[in-house]
């Protein structure tokens, strides 16, 4: 997937458990990795368009749920963000598209690019130019299962880090103690998590970017508008379940801190904390269910209202 892997098990067994988690993390690689022509994602990449490919069942699977979950974010999360990148040149050294390039790139994003069969397990590429990123479900996808297979072996404390995406096992009377960094100061802890049995997912654009006409771009997109998302801060998501963890951390940095925070109030039972940098300030807020990961309060700032009241005018 184009990142790194470090695995940390403690306990009987923990070599051949983490023999098996790398095992597992190479097996969703194999299906999910853009980076490689050989895998699953890259046979639909590929694909004819107007005709279909077999695939793995599990890869229809998670390609149906992150077309899900691009549905509920208001396609801010986006699957089929793979034209906008290479019109941007994401992967290389980085350029700034015409209108027309951009629009062109536009026409091959979104639901209507592919077309999944469940039943038959086939995938058809409806688009010309269209093509499938993992970049922003991959690793959750991977974390997932490894949650899976660590749970199956009983084992008891673990950290799985794929490419900055955590998957965390502890006791809940031990958890792991996490630092947020500051968003643009990136030794400079600002807030600090207790964690047990959930992933953590952090997004922003201070660590990856390019060099675009003068002028630094995050690697970041908005599939809506094709734009380079802004270097506003960072967001960070906490959830038992890694694959949402994962989208929503970049769904959510799309979307921004004021209209991200309002989603995560009503949408999703996952903790959120937004880390915004404004005037030479850092403003941090959060939703509800963040309240259960934080260990104290992240600088002097106040969270927003809980997710059952209504926010008020001049919070912090």
């Amino acid at each position: 997937m184009g990142t790194r892997l470090r695995i940390v098990i403690e306990g009987d067994g923990a070599l051949d458990a983490s023999e098996a988690v790398l095992r597992e993390v190479e097996r969703l690689d194999a299906m999910l990795s853009t980076w490689t022509a050989g895998s699953g994602i890259s046979a639909v990449n590929g694909a004819t368009p107007g005709a279909s490919v077999r695939v793995a069942p599990e890869l229809v699977e998670v390609l149906a749920e992150a077309e899900w979950w691009a549905d509920r974010t208001g396609r801010a999360f986006d699957p089929t963000v793979g034209p906008l990148i290479e019109a941007w040149d994401l992967r290389g050294r980085g350029r700034l598209p015409s209108k027309g390039e951009l629009q062109a790139a536009l026409g091959a994003v979104g639901g209507d690019a592919f077309l999944l069969d469940a039943h038959t397990g086939r995938v058809e590429r409806r688009v010309a130019g269209a093509w499938l990123d993992s970049g922003a479900f991959g690793k959750g996808a991977a974390l997932r299962a490894a949650a899976r297979l660590l749970r199956a072996r009983g084992v008891a404390r673990a950290l799985v880090d794929l490419g900055g995406q955590l998957w965390l096992v502890a006791r809940a009377d031990a958890p792991w103690s996490l630092g947020v960094a500051h968003p643009s100061r990136r030794q400079e802890v600002v807030a600090r998590l207790r964690v047990s049995d959930v992933s953590v997912a952090t997004s922003g654009t201070s660590e990856r970017w390019v060099d675009v006409a003068g002028a630094r771009r995050g690697h970041i997109l908005d599939p809506r508008t094709g734009a380079s998302v802004p270097a506003w801060g960072s967001v960070t998501v906490v959830s038992p379940d890694a694959f949402e963890a994962d989208v929503l951390a970049t769904a959510l940095y799309v979307m921004g801190p004021v209209e991200g925070l309002e989603w995560a109030r009503s949408h999703t039972a996952a903790g959120v904390l937004f880390l915004e940098e404004r005037d030479g300030l850092l403003r941090a807020t959060w939703n509800a269910p963040m309240e259960r990961w934080l260990d104290g309060r992240p600088l002097a700032a106040r969270p927003l209202a809980r997710s059952s009241e209504q926010p008020s005018k001049g919070t912090s």
